[in-house]
């Protein structure tokens, strides 16, 4: 069996761990990782400034902020290179993204994966499966308690940020709390850190609360969770209450699905995707007939 070349941008906590996940993958092989700057690190695969470095590549897992990906997906459709990202901003700029990647991939012939971490990603599969069984009703979707890795960048790229860690409170019914510490550069004000934390898209839309600490690294932890209910009808028959729970390592979890798209990138007509318009089958790397034997 040909294995797909898979490569990887970016090497921060979600790139070391597709790193893992596709060396542990039957069907996939490791070309290389894609950094700004090449390091030293003993590391038995290639390590490259450009992709173009690595040889043949089938796929690249965009492990880089989510506002980066609009700018570097069109760069790896255009080499011919499947994309899958983690873009994890709902509603509007997902479907802006949708399109402008959809565009680059049916001109290059290519596939673009989009959000496809846990949230969004697979739970957003979840959402659609418990509308299926009770399409009347609502959804609230209640994420940890636990570090977000996405809030977490956006607190960092706040002029004036050394480093910090955003930590989700579920409230309940689909209402989250914000807790951001922040660990300021020397001379930074942190009233104004604290007030363009706040009106930044990631949190604009919590209730945020905004702490100065001196070191941020003891408070990051990867643990995460989320607990989707939807309370609906099925047919005419009411008080229908459908429940998912998970608890996870978050960047273990990204990389993870993130690598499954990867693989199911190979198996779709040229464009762009959300996960939840790709068969499941096709995220796992067994025949169907195996899936079909095992799962169904």
């Amino acid at each position: 069996m040909k294995k797909i070349k898979v490569c990887v941008v970016g090497y921060g906590n979600v790139g070391r761990e597709a790193v893992k996940c596709i060396n542990r993958a039957p069907d996939l092989e490791l070309a290389g990782v894609v950094r700004r700057e090449v390091k030293e690190s003993g590391a038995p695969w290639p390590v490259a400034t450009r992709v173009e470095e690595l040889g043949p590549v089938d796929a690249a897992i965009l492990a880089v902020p989510s506002r980066q990906v609009p700018l570097v997906a069109p760069l790896y459709l255009q080499k011919g290179i499947n994309t899958v990202d983690s873009f994890d901003l709902h509603g509007e700029p997902m479907l802006a993204l949708r399109e402008n990647l959809d565009r680059e991939a049916r001109k290059s012939g290519r596939v673009a994966v989009i959000g496809t971490g846990w949230d969004p990603g697979t739970d957003s599969v979840i959402r659609m499966l418990l509308a299926v069984i009770a399409p009347g009703g609502i959804t609230y979707t209640n994420f940890g308690p636990g570090m977000s890795m996405g809030h977490s960048v956006a607190a960092k790229s706040i002029p004036g940020v050394k480093d910090a860690v955003s930590i989700t409170i579920p409230v309940g019914f689909g209402q989250h709390r914000r807790d951001v510490y922040v660990e300021l550069e020397e001379g930074a004000d942190f009233a104004e850190v604290a007030r363009k934390i706040q009106e930044d898209p990631y949190f604009v839309h919590d209730q945020t609360r905004v702490q100065q600490v001196d070191d941020v690294s003891g408070l990051k932890v990867m643990g995460h969770g989320v607990r989707i209910e939807r309370l609906g009808s099925s047919g005419e028959a009411q008080n229908q209450r459908l429940t998912f729970k998970m608890k996870l390592n978050n960047p273990a979890a990204t990389a993870q699905i993130m690598v499954a798209a990867a693989r199911a990138s190979m198996r779709l007509a040229p464009g762009s995707y959300v996960l939840g318009e790709i068969p499941p089958i096709d995220l796992l790397p067994f025949s169907r007939e195996e899936v079909i034997k095992h799962m169904v």
